[in-house]
């Protein structure tokens, strides 16, 4: 996947915080197949450890179809460009180049802070504005990682672009007009460009 002089920061699966919901609907189903199976020994109840075991079959496919799903789901951060792909027979993925991202935000619940889990959501400029991408690990590490990425990036280009200076003048124009960046925020920026 990886373009010429192009380097590989992250490449992270979902946590496993994305089985929570097949995990915990398999626990009870195992839980009731073996209670059926101990209690019901014929009579008018003889089907129910038919069905408990279908459904307990059909939960362990689900549970494995969704780490089909996970192994072949991966996040990953270069130093050009943010990259999402997942499926395991049809691929879907998402490429946002670095020079593209305005800004990354992320999300945590109480358990998710706990887990080490969350949501990012990158803007940039682009046809589809936002970006957000679910169950990644520790979020505010990887958010950092790849504004690192961001950041060496642009002073990349102040030494190959005369006009850099411009385009970072009219990179935080649009933040401050978004409300991502306060007018305080944005005066120290420029200065730092102008520096």
């Amino acid at each position: 996947m990886l373009n010429q002089n192009e380097n590989l920061v992250l490449d992270i699966h979902p946590h496993w915080w994305y089985f929570a919901t097949s995990i915990g609907i398999l626990i009870p189903v195992v839980i009731g197949e073996v209670f059926i199976a101990l209690k019901i020994d014929g009579g008018f109840w003889n089907f129910l450890p038919k069905i408990s075991a279908g459904v307990l079959a059909l939960t362990a496919l689900w549970v494995g179809w969704k780490f089909l799903l996970w192994r072949t789901t991966h996040f990953a951060v270069t130093s050009y460009r943010v990259i999402y792909q997942k499926g395991f027979f049809s691929k879907q993925g998402i490429e946002i180049p670095l020079e593209r991202v305005n800004n990354v935000n992320f999300n945590q619940g109480i358990i998710e802070r706990i887990l080490g889990a969350g949501d990012l959501l990158i803007e940039s400029g682009g046809q589809d504005g936002q970006q957000r991408f679910s169950d990644i690990q520790r979020p505010q590490i990887v958010k950092n990682m790849m504004l690192e990425q961001v950041q060496l990036r642009m002073d990349g280009r102040m030494g190959t672009r005369a006009n850099d200076a411009a385009t970072q003048l009219e990179k935080l124009e649009g933040l401050l007009q978004r409300g991502a960046i306060t007018q305080e925020e944005f005066e120290r920026e420029k200065g730092k460009i102008f520096g």
